[in-house]
C-alpha cells in the first residue's frame, strides 16, 4: 500500500522488453529484493539492485503484459522520468490517501492553466471509470494523491500547488499527455455495494 505522496523522481536508464532499470536517490541498503515501489503509480517488484554509473541506486523491475496494456509503461524509454514512492510501513504518516498501486487505466490531460501560484489541470477518463470520480474525492494520477475539484461527465479538474509541481514530474506535463489513473479504493467499494443493492 502507498499514500500517493511522491518521495523521489526516478529515471529509466535501461529497457529490454518488459524488463526495466530505474535509477533513484533511495539508499540501496534500504531496498530489499522483492520490495514494492510505486513507479508513476504502478506497484512494481524490485528484482535486482546495482549502483548506476553516476552513483545513484538502480533497481530492476519486470513488467507484465497486463500492466503494459493498462498503463503508460509501454512508452517508457531510457530518459523517462517517473514519480516514485516506497511502500508504507506500520507507523508511517498517511499524508495522502490509501493507494494500492493497481492502475485502472489512463487519464489524458486536456488543459493546463495558471490558477494563482498553482496550476489547474483538466483530465479526461474513460466513461467506465468516470463514475468513480467525485468532487472533493481523491484520485491517484501518476502515483500522486490529488483532490478532485469539479467533475463534468468524464472530465474532472485538480489543482497542483508549486511544491507538487517541483518535487514530481507534474512540472513537465503537457496537454495531450496520458497518465496512470487509479480510482479511490473507497469509491470502488461503494460503487460495488451500490451495484449489489440494485441486483438484490
Amino acid at each position: 500500500m502507498f499514500t500517493g505522496i511522491i518521495t523521489d523522481i526516478g529515471e529509466v536508464v535501461a529497457r529490454d522488453g518488459g524488463r526495466l532499470t530505474i535509477a533513484c536517490h533511495y539508499p540501496a541498503d534500504g531496498i530489499a529484493i522483492g520490495a514494492s515501489i510505486a513507479c508513476a503509480g504502478c506497484c512494481l517488484t524490485v528484482t535486482d539492485l546495482r549502483t548506476h554509473n553516476d552513483g545513484r541506486t538502480a533497481f530492476g523491475i519486470d513488467v507484465s503484459n497486463e500492466t503494459l496494456s493498462l498503463t503508460t509503461l509501454a512508452e517508457w524509454q531510457p530518459g523517462t522520468r517517473v514519480n516514485l514512492e516506497r511502500s508504507l510501513k506500520l507507523g508511517d504518516e498517511l499524508g495522502g490517501h490509501m493507494v494500492s498501486g493497481h492502475v485502472d487505466g489512463l487519464a489524458r490531460i486536456l488543459t493546463i492553466r495558471a490558477d494563482g501560484e498553482s496550476q489547474r489541470f483538466t483530465f479526461e477518463v474513460p466513461h467506465e471509470l468516470a463514475r468513480f470520480v467525485a468532487p472533493k474525492g481523491s484520485v491517484a494520477l501518476d502515483g500522486t494523491s490529488l483532490t478532485v475539484n469539479e467533475v463534468k461527465g468524464n472530465t474532472f479538474g485538480v489543482n497542483l500547488i508549486p511544491h507538487t509541481l517541483k518535487v514530481t514530474t507534474w512540472g513537465e506535463a503537457e496537454p495531450g499527455d496520458a497518465v496512470n489513473f487509479e480510482v479511490d479504493l473507497m469509491a470502488r467499494y461503494v460503487a460495488r455495494l451500490a451495484e449489489a443493492d440494485t441486483k438484490s
